[in-house]
């Protein structure tokens, strides 16, 4: 009897057990850093165009390979995922870099004039596995500055970051985000100093301006 009372008590526990989600865990690049001022910044206001990415990187899959199988082949963890396409995270952190190193930064389809355009193409933002226990994680992409007046390129700039990663989603996250700080700092700097570049260019010399 009292076998027959657990069993009961057992399979009514079982009924009631919450059930697991199959939702996968969401993973963005966590709050933006407490930038200081650039010194030097941009000296002008900023056109960011939304970073563009080949399709197999503008989804919110977080993206791995394993060199040591098929590294031809792209792949996504399961159960974990970003909440928003990379590209549309590493818009979101250039944007807040450059609001603290440019006089002021506008998005496409805002009335406001700009001095200068920056426009980001995202090459990779992806875990590659040497091992199916050692993983780096690897941030390419191609720069480029231009004079929002004139169209003319100013400067173009390719950028390749990496970093040792833990083999897990966790570890990608991570050192991706370490990676993306990386690459807007490096960004930030470096239209920094094309821009006073141009500044210096374009000033009238000094028989010019008698």
């Amino acid at each position: 009897m009292l076998i027959a009372a657990f069993s009961f008590l057992m399979l009514a526990a079982c009924a009631f057990e919450r059930p697991t989600s199959d939702v996968p865990t969401a993973y963005d690049l966590g709050p933006a850093p407490s930038y200081t001022r650039a010194n030097p910044g941009v000296p002008g206001t900023l056109l960011v165009v939304p970073v563009r990415a080949p399709a197999w990187l503008d989804e919110s899959g977080i993206v791995y390979r394993l060199l040591y199988d098929d590294a031809s082949r792209p792949r996504a963890y399961a159960t974990s995922r970003w909440s928003a396409p990379p590209p549309s995270l590493l818009t979101d952190r250039i944007y807040s870099r450059f609001a603290a190193a440019a006089k002021g930064v506008v998005a496409p389809g805002f009335s406001a004039r700009s001095d200068y355009t920056l426009r980001v193409e995202l090459e990779d933002f992806s875990q590659h596995f040497m091992t199916p226990t050692q993983s780096r994680v690897r941030l390419k992409a191609r720069a480029s500055f231009l004079s929002s007046e004139t169209r003319e390129l100013l400067a173009q700039r390719d950028f390749d970051l990496e970093r040792s990663a833990e083999p897990n989603a966790v570890g990608a996250v991570r050192a991706l985000t370490a990676a993306a700080d990386e690459f807007t700092e490096a960004l930030a700097k470096w239209a920094a100093e094309n821009a006073h570049a141009d500044s210096r260019n374009a000033q009238p010399t000094q028989r010019e301006a008698k």
